[in-house]
């Protein structure tokens, strides 16, 4: 049996030289294509400081010289694609803050769930509804539910009069989003805070 020469790198591809592989996780730098790295032979320019149209390639990269700014290519997947001319570092710092924005608007959901049996009383209930009202003024969602254990389940009536109820107590701090639904051997209840 012949031994195979030892190779330190593992295999390599074709026409791939070591130093051009990529490494690491792909950057925001690494997301758009620019100057001459768009492949395209035509482009459809927008943005402020141009004429919108579709240029050829070596155009587009002529009017991006001319104004000491990139050929940014904003949306590769458009027929021809769409390109902007732009300070690529500028064009960067404005998508981070976009992104930023973006998830400051998008609040997190926060549910709370309330577990009940079939045949809770006053007491367990009064508290219980305390809570519930804790979580929906501090405004967040309350899944109240009632668990039938074995046989319990033939109570199911009482079970949905009592989130009724339960509802009803706190209409004042939430409101209904789904009403008692059995699923398997829960029945189950979805309030959400109302707006201030």
């Amino acid at each position: 049996m012949q031994k195979k020469p030892f190779n330190p790198g593992g295999p390599r591809r074709p026409n791939s030289p070591r130093g051009q592989q990529r490494r690491g996780p792909v950057t925001a730098k690494d997301q758009y294509a620019t100057n001459e790295q768009i492949r395209a032979r035509e482009v459809r320019l927008v943005g402020d400081n141009v004429t919108p149209g579709i240029y050829t390639i070596q155009e587009a990269l002529r009017i991006a010289e001319e104004q000491e700014l990139d050929l940014i290519e904003i949306s590769p997947t458009a027929e021809p694609p769409v390109c902007k001319i732009l300070d690529y570092q500028k064009f960067l710092y404005q998508q981070k803050k976009h992104q930023k924005e973006q998830k400051a608007k998008a609040t997190k959901v926060v549910v709370k769930e309330i577990r009940f049996g079939p045949q809770t009383d006053d007491h367990d209930y009064n508290f219980k509804l305390k809570h519930a009202m804790g979580f929906l003024q501090e405004g967040a969602k309350v899944k109240a539910y009632v668990f039938f254990r074995g046989r319990s389940i033939l109570f199911k009536e009482q079970g949905e009069v009592l989130l009724l109820r339960f509802a009803n107590d706190l209409e004042d701090y939430g409101k209904v989003e789904q009403m008692p639904v059995l699923e398997g051997k829960r029945m189950i209840l979805m309030l959400s805070p109302k707006k201030k």
